[in-house]
């Protein structure tokens, strides 16, 4: 049984680049977005550094922030 690989802690002193962190998104009412498992939808709600309310069309739901699996069309 093998151990599942964990993340490599980056030093502030090591003379490597860290990785890169994805700055989270930023959504403003009426933005047309794409998700991962929902698809098509624009933003209608925005509750600041915590969730965006997007309707999908058929369903409306609450995607919280980093908002990993939405992007902005």
């Amino acid at each position: 049984m093998t151990k599942p690989a964990s993340p490599k802690r980056h030093l502030p002193t090591s003379p490597f680049k860290a990785p890169v962190t994805q700055a989270p998104q930023h959504f403003v009412m009426g933005d047309q977005v794409t998700h991962d498992v929902y698809g098509l939808g624009r933003v209608v709600g925005i509750e600041d550094g915590i969730a965006a309310l997007v309707d999908f069309g058929s369903t409306q739901e609450r995607i919280l922030s980093p908002y990993a699996k939405m992007t902005k069309l």
